[in-house]
């Protein structure tokens, strides 16, 4: 493992994160130095929070779990796009690996939906809180949105198949960033009302903020602090999707790409 910033190199430095739980909130993160990056994001980058070897590794492991704690039973896999794409694709190859090697075949299949109306800058989502659920043509809506007791309009499911396909199904929902948790929990609530047999959540991140609401996903790739990160398709107004390694964003680099 290389060495954070600004100390030596060694196994387990002080204040290194435990990968399978969370990232201390004092974790100093990796020199951008000892990693490659796309240079267009020369200056835009505080540090490297988690490199991408350890994703690859950590995806894996949760593939693992996944399989152990559900058995080989059929999935129905529901990516949250975009910033999900990247950890769901790694995760289904994965999934799909332990199935090639074991005597018991599971079929997976793949869906994307997107989250839409939440203000964000990209995959670092700000609070919302929403309410009941109802369909529109074209579209699921659900819910009426507030930040700081401001309305923010109504949150819409845009994309996927019917989901009343979903019923007696086991569904996995794969996310990239896990905050207060009340999205999910609406997006879980509305899931529930199609009767699918199983709902599991797989999230590559989960942020501790103070406004979280104590939700935790059943498959946690790593605990950080509430940081605005980027990378691995977490993305800062659709940049930073093209960086493998999951980074802090500097000021000078949200500046530059605010929109």
């Amino acid at each position: 493992m290389p060495s954070p910033r600004g100390g030596p190199s060694r196994a387990r430095p002080p204040g290194s994160p435990p990968w399978r739980g969370g990232i201390k909130d004092d974790w100093p993160g990796y020199d951008l130095n000892l990693f490659t990056y796309p240079q267009h994001y020369s200056g835009d980058l505080e540090y490297v929070l988690i490199p991408h070897g350890i994703i690859v590794d950590r995806i894996e492991r949760l593939a693992k779990d996944i399989m152990k704690d559900i058995g080989y039973c059929d999935l129905m896999v529901l990516c949250v796009l975009k910033g999900g794409y990247k950890f769901c694709a790694d995760l289904v190859e994965h999934l799909k690996n332990i199935s090639r090697n074991s005597d018991q075949f599971v079929s997976m299949k793949v869906d994307f939906i997107r989250l839409k109306s939440y203000r964000a800058f990209g995959s670092n989502r700000v609070s919302l809180i929403t309410a009941s659920w109802r369909p529109l043509s074209g579209s699921r809506s659900y819910g009426s949105l507030s930040k700081n007791d401001q309305s923010m309009g109504e949150m819409q499911i845009i994309g996927g198949e019917d989901l009343s396909t979903l019923a007696g199904k086991n569904v996995l929902i794969v996310e990239d960033v896990v905050g207060t948790g009340r999205t999910m929990r609406a997006l879980l609530s509305s899931i529930r009302t199609y009767r699918p047999n199983m709902i599991k959540v797989a999230s590559l991140l989960v942020k501790r903020t103070p406004r979280s609401d104590s939700f935790r996903p059943n498959y946690v790739g790593f605990e950080i602090p509430n940081l605005f990160v980027v990378g691995y398709a977490l993305d800062y107004n659709e940049y930073f999707r093209d960086l493998n390694h999951i980074c802090v964003i500097n000021e000078h680099g949200k500046e530059k790409y605010r929109v």
